[in-house]
């Protein structure tokens, strides 16, 4: 395999890439068209994008050899393992190759797509392309086989990272009426308070004083009671004027709850715990730790086996697909949590599940002598290089009293 060559081939491109060309997008329900930028400028939107792709980039990569017993081994010298672990490209870390397909994947209904170059059976880079560089195209036959084409140009499906979310559809696009909705509050609380769509207060007279009066109330008005140097003064009205204090209806006081469910209907479309999007009205101590447990195993873990297959169907030969794999390193994430880090290691170790040796390869640290031994340090007769002390017996105790 080596670098692609042909002559570009003209190719029609869907609606949906046409109208993220063009900065267009799906019209909803609310009159609010949403494409994939105007998606992200919703804050509980690129939270969500931004917390999954920048958590599967953050963990640690390796090249793992598998053997017949199936355990694994981590191959360090393997000409794919730089590229996944330092820099996919002369241009692209390997943290910013992973993030950005994985946000592809997320906003995009194509997936998140990268190519890799191949020369003399090996990978050498990994590029990936803006949007609709990368076309894909699956069988007819519904069997879901896919083609690719970069630049209008047929490529193989060996040198392509082709990413794709559940349903065949970027959660974005998913959750198009929801996010529309959300625009649609945020514009109207933008008129409600900064254009003034509900004023302070009225100032009444019970009768007419022209347009002259109004004007010189209303500028004596400000000039005695606005401002911070002003603030609490006594308010000394003209001509048995009155002042009525405005306050919000029962419906609008419910507009900061209906915001709230807004950003929780977006996280579930994502299937992120909601407080992991800043909503923090019904979190404890107790729970927000169950939550980030739940986008772990719920959330996270689906989209680190998807990357995972992706990177290795491109990654490796066909006859060393067997034999090699990727893998992302999930204990990275106990390592955030010291306290809970040393606790689990502890409780392994007394159990005599892990020797002191094992435990301390998950931090990353050298063996010492001795810490290979299977025994727990909370009791001395279970130490290493220790006997049992023969049990006593009960008639020479009594010959010695």
């Amino acid at each position: 395999m080596g670098k692609r060559r042909g002559r570009a081939e003209k190719k029609a491109l869907t609606d949906e890439q046409l109208l993220d060309l063009i900065g267009g997008g799906a019209a909803t329900s609310s009159g609010i068209t949403i494409s994939t930028e105007q998606a992200l400028r919703v804050p509980a939107v690129m939270a969500a994008v931004r917390t999954i792709s920048e958590a599967c980039a953050s963990l640690e990569r390796h090249v793992v050899e598998i053997a017949a017993d199936g355990t694994e081994t981590v191959v360090r010298q393997h000409p794919a393992a730089a590229l996944i672990r330092d820099a996919a490209n002369d241009w692209t870390s390997a943290f910013e190759l992973i993030r950005q397909i994985t946000v592809d994947a997320l906003t995009r209904d194509a997936g998140g797509l990268a190519w890799v170059n191949w020369l003399r059976d090996e990978p050498v880079e990994i590029v990936r392309y803006r949007p609709g560089i990368i076309a894909a195209e699956f069988d007819a036959d519904g069997s879901g086989r896919p083609s690719y084409r970069i630049n209008g140009v047929p490529t193989p499906a060996q040198e392509v990272i082709h990413l794709r979310s559940t349903f065949d559809k970027a959660p974005v696009s998913l959750a198009r009426e929801a996010i529309g909705v959300a625009v649609a509050m945020e514009r109207h609380c933008a008129r409600l308070f900064g254009k003034g769509a509900r004023p302070g207060g009225i100032l009444s007279t019970p009768k007419s004083i022209g347009d002259a009066g109004v004007a010189k109330m209303l500028a004596g008005w400000r000039a005695a009671h606005e401002g911070a140097d002003n603030a609490g003064r006594t308010a000394i009205l003209w001509d048995s004027a009155t002042w009525t204090q405005t306050a919000l209806s029962s419906v609008d006081a419910q507009f900061t709850e209906l915001r709230i469910f807004q950003l929780q209907e977006i996280a579930r479309a994502f299937n992120i715990p909601a407080v992991l999007l800043g909503e923090m009205s019904r979190a404890t101590w107790s729970n927000s730790a169950e939550m980030q447990k739940l986008f772990l195993m719920l959330c996270l873990e689906p989209w680190l086996l998807a990357l995972e297959g992706a990177l290795r169907r491109a990654l490796f030969l066909p006859e060393d697909r067997k034999r090699f794999a990727v893998r992302f390193e999930r204990d990275d994430f106990s390592k955030v949590d010291l306290q809970v880090l040393a606790t689990s290691i502890n409780s392994l170790i007394s159990s005599r599940v892990l020797s002191p040796n094992d435990a301390r390869g998950w931090l990353d640290l050298q063996p010492y002598d001795g810490g290979e031994a299977y025994a727990n340090p909370n009791t001395g007769s279970s130490q290493p290089g220790t006997t049992t002390p023969p049990a006593r017996d009960a008639n020479q105790d009594e010959d010695q009293q």
